[in-house]
């Protein structure tokens, strides 16, 4: 199985928001757009590395099919820092783009890390944001 259909398997086939019901607080009257439910799901996806320490922003979210975001950012002795992981899903594997043109696919640990997290992030975004329910095998 190439890592796009094992990434498809854990995060389904459908629409991005295609057949999900609205969060519980939106108002049915103004549907939220697609960068605010992107908003959502990125909170939720902070949470699964867990507590984001004082300090720091963090962010984890599926942009589209093939496209993942890690951001994180804190201040070190005073001076803002941050950092941006793009993670793109190629039939070849998942290449992790990194600031300054730092290109590598993910291997052993890091690509089950990786697969663990999206697992984590399709199942707290479904449950708790959408409410759906999510198959387990």
């Amino acid at each position: 199985m190439n890592i796009q259909s094992l990434v498809r398997s854990l995060i389904g086939d459908m629409p991005r928001f295609g057949s999900v019901k609205l969060p519980r607080f939106a108002n049915p009257s103004q549907p939220y757009s697609e960068r605010e439910l992107i908003a959502f799901e990125s909170k939720l996806g902070a949470q699964l590395f867990g507590p984001v320490p004082t300090g720091h922003q963090r962010e984890f979210f599926c942009v589209d099919e093939t496209s993942w975001i890690w951001y994180d950012a804190w201040r070190e002795n005073g001076e803002p820092r941050q950092t941006t992981i793009r993670y793109e899903v190629q039939p070849a594997g998942v290449l992790k783009i990194q600031q300054g043109a730092r290109y590598s696919y993910l291997e052993g640990a890091e690509l089950q890390n990786f697969i663990k997290a999206v697992e984590a992030y399709h199942h707290a975004v479904l449950t708790k944001l959408y409410h759906k329910q999510v198959a387990t095998t």
